[in-house]
């Protein structure tokens, strides 16, 4: 499926929703490792952006926003409305990130 093909509203543009299938979702739990810890912990001490961190939120997100189309896809879906994230603490150092949005088969 085209990531072209999901919004945060809750209708794509130009498409008329022809089925709903339902909410779908995608889940990446993610650690972060003491060698990114220590790199994160020497840029923060000249402050700015901490790239180590952001490149491990990017394909983070990412990750799921792929899982969760491959469950739109599973549905016969050709498209994703709704779409959010959403993010947990697990434990220390451990986080999980939530894609989900409806899966949706529009027509033009």
């Amino acid at each position: 499926m085209n990531h072209a093909m999901t919004t945060t509203a809750f209708e794509l543009a130009g498409y008329k929703t022809a089925k709903n299938l339902g909410l779908v979702r995608g889940l990446t739990v993610r650690s972060r490792s003491i060698v990114g810890n220590i790199g994160a912990g020497l840029q923060s001490l000249f402050g700015g952006n901490i790239t180590i961190y952001e490149k491990l939120c990017e394909e983070t997100r990412e990750q799921s926003l792929d899982k969760m189309m491959s469950h739109a896809e599973q549905l016969g879906a050709n498209a994703v409305v709704g779409v959010r994230y959403d993010a947990t603490e697990i434990m220390e150092g451990i986080t999980e990130v939530l894609c989900y949005g409806t899966a949706v088969v529009v027509e033009k």
